[in-house]
């Protein structure tokens, strides 16, 4: 078999020899052998784990990738084909979150088309006042507040519930999209992400930017089973060296 550098791996993917030589000392990729004056002799085999490590690091994270590395260093092919089965269940969850969220802010957009513009100060309200503005009861703001639809601040003397602009905002999202049925966890993430975004409109935008994130892990993972599938294949891709 033929043999490498440490620099002839790092040539190929444009990193470092001491990238190299912290991917062998992590596991990623299968220790190597010595010369008599104690430089490392690399060979395909090494390149073949590399190229798969490399092409797990976009699909699933550098931490799971290491993970899937080792468990096959290990000869623990299930373990590491399991956490192969959470990245793509991860995946999946993602893409039906964000369909969720596509839907409900369709329905936002389409409950309430020529809605005023909010008054630049509301002030803040009470539980009480809030339910009573909704039509809800005050335990409805609560159980919100408890699935992370609502985060409204304390009265540092009563430690009553205040509920300002934002949060006054968001209860009505909330109450818009109870109505139309949305469980509390989809409502959850809709207000997070509307909160994040600054609003609807801008939310739109951030969830055409997580859509093609999604597209890109999910090519990513595509990739990632190739290299993988080629390392497994190669012989002995498993053994330390110096094992038949």
């Amino acid at each position: 078999m033929s043999t490498l550098r440490p620099t002839d791996l790092a040539r190929e993917h444009g990193i470092s020899t001491q990238a190299v030589r912290n991917y062998e000392r992590h596991g990623c990729i299968p220790p190597a052998e010595r010369t008599a004056s104690g430089y490392r002799i690399y060979t395909e085999l090494h390149a073949a784990a590399l190229r798969a490590y490399l092409a797990l690091v976009p699909a699933y994270g550098y931490a799971a990738a290491g993970q899937i590395m080792n468990a096959v260093h290990r000869d623990a092919l299930d373990e590491a084909l399991a956490t192969v089965d959470r990245g793509h269940a991860q995946l999946l969850r993602d893409r039906d979150t964000l369909d969720a969220v596509r839907t409900a802010v369709r329905h936002l957009t389409a409950e309430s088309p020529a809605a005023p513009a909010p008054a630049p100060d509301p002030g803040t309200r009470t539980v009480g006042e809030l339910a009573h503005q909704l039509d809800v009861t005050p335990a409805t703001l609560r159980n919100w507040e408890s699935a992370g639809i609502l985060t409204p601040a304390r009265d540092p003397s009563t430690g009553y519930r205040v509920f300002h602009a934002d949060d006054i905002r968001d209860a009505e999202l909330a109450h818009l999209l109870r109505r139309g049925g949305y469980p509390l966890d989809h409502i959850a993430t809709v207000v997070q992400q509307i909160r994040s975004a600054g609003g609807t409109q801008a939310l739109s935008a951030s969830l055409d930017t997580w859509q093609r994130k999604l597209t890109a892990q999910g090519l990513a993972m595509l990739r990632a089973a190739t290299r993988l599938s080629a390392y497994l294949g190669s012989e002995n891709h498993a053994l330390p060296p110096g094992r038949s």
